[in-house]
């Protein structure tokens, strides 16, 4: 519902103009302006005063044109998995053995059902842009990685979807598997993926994921330390490897719960070397808060990293949902503003901090996702806009919109509009005209 009350629906094929809007820019400053959309679904124009031959107008006088949300780091292969994969100790490894025994049989359009579920619910949330670690190992073999680039294809008009090799290391099931089968797995994605940590040798498996990488040109995202246990950190071995195959600028470390857990000199001589070798990192308050800290018998911890310090230093920083109702994350509607406001409650950062909020599911896991100039609210990205009737974005953030349109490649893909209460049904919302 925009702000002449009409429901938004321009021509198919059509460029047209999206008139009057208040168009947030950089880090959350506004501007009035146009937006003139191309037919080809890309931003052509931002501007007041904009006309185009033959180009449809929409109103959306007084209400906030943000960009669509990134959400840097999922796990579609297990999204929705949560009634078959009981996880009675509520722990990592707990939901590591439920999905791993799961997906010995899960066939790859349950994955597929799945999977698409989520993402049109991410996509009706405002998401236009996922990366996703997809499960490569003797439990899942290639039916999730497949099953995914299908659906990539499918869904490239309405969502960008990036896919992580993920190659899973489980007890007893030795690298050379892992080794044998990357080169397969890795030219079906975009990302080279693991996690160190439970690695029986986890030198040899960095080795094997860096390695890879460097031969298909592709870059890294890790599952880092994502433990509490300070005497057993892996970040100068990925350091070291980062430099020897060239991956600097090119590497993402998710979770890194440990730094947390550090002394304060240690901590910042990594996050010193996180800044010299440009690293990101991105942080699951989802799974970090569920699964951390439940063999703590006084004061169980966040789990979270050090969120608000790596932000005060500069360090690229994003928030994603990790895990949506699986036995990693049983819950989650994959709605990126709801992971923000917890990241900003259990990251401790501060009220007056909501637009560092918004840079940590837009331009910094964009940035981080490599999506370059196709994304962001600038002549020639995607038009993967969001309308809302909030009045900026400290209230978008804070408690999201009562109206809102979702325009993904363009289209748009989703209205919600809220339900006047009893008696109200005649006033119109603020700023509307």
């Amino acid at each position: 519902m925009l702000a002449n009350g009409s429901v938004f629906h321009p021509r198919a094929g059509r460029a047209y103009i999206l008139r009057g809007g208040r168009v947030v820019a950089g880090a959350g400053d506004i501007r009035s302006a146009d937006i003139l959309v191309g037919a080809d679904g890309r931003i052509a124009g931002i501007g007041e005063g904009l006309t185009a031959p033959d180009a449809d107008v929409v109103d959306i006088a007084n209400r906030l044109v943000t960009s669509g949300l990134v959400d840097a780091h999922q796990h579609l292969d297990k999204t929705g998995v949560l009634r078959f994969t009981p996880n009675p100790s509520g722990t990592l490894q707990g939901a590591r053995e439920a999905f791993a025994k799961y997906a010995r049989t899960a066939p790859p359009d349950d994955i597929t059902r799945r999977a698409e579920r989520t993402m049109a619910r991410c996509l009706s949330r405002g998401t236009t842009a996922i990366r996703s670690h997809i499960n490569v190992d003797k439990d899942a073999g290639f039916n999730g990685i497949e099953a995914l680039a299908a659906l990539r294809g499918a869904w490239a008009e309405r969502l960008t979807l990036q896919l992580v090799a993920f190659m899973t290391p489980h007890p007893g099931q030795d690298l050379e598997w892992l080794d044998a089968n990357i080169d397969a797995a890795v030219e079906k994605a975009d990302v080279v993926g693991g996690t160190p940590a439970v690695a029986e040798d986890p030198y040899r498996y960095m080795d094997i994921l860096f390695g890879a990488a460097a031969r298909h040109g592709k870059p890294v995202d890790l599952h880092l330390d994502e433990h509490l246990n300070p005497q057993r950190p892996l970040f100068d071995a990925v350091f070291d490897r980062v430099r020897k195959y060239g991956l600097e600028s090119r590497t993402v470390l998710s979770h890194v719960s440990v730094l947390s857990a550090m002394p304060r000199a240690a901590f910042e001589r990594i996050r010193d070397e996180i800044l010299e070798l440009d690293l990101g990192v991105v942080t699951l308050p989802a799974a970090n808060l569920y699964l951390q800290g439940r063999d703590a018998d006084m004061l169980p911890p966040r789990g979270l990293t050090r969120v608000a310090e790596l932000v005060r230093a500069g360090v690229p920083i994003a928030t994603a949902s990790d895990n949506i109702q699986d036995p990693f994350v049983p819950t989650g509607a994959g709605d990126m503003l709801e992971i923000g406001r917890w990241t900003l409650l259990a990251g401790h950062l501060r009220g007056d901090e909501l637009k560092t909020i918004y840079s940590m599911m837009t331009e910094i896991p964009a940035r981080l996702m490599g999506l370059g100039a196709d994304y962001g609210l600038r002549e020639g990205a995607f038009a993967d806009l969001l309308v809302t009737d909030c009045a900026d974005v400290d209230t978008f953030v804070a408690g999201g919109a009562d109206t809102m349109t979702v325009i993904a490649k363009g289209k748009p893909v989703f209205e919600m509009a809220s339900r006047p209460v009893a008696g109200d049904e005649h006033r119109q919302p603020a700023g509307s005209g």
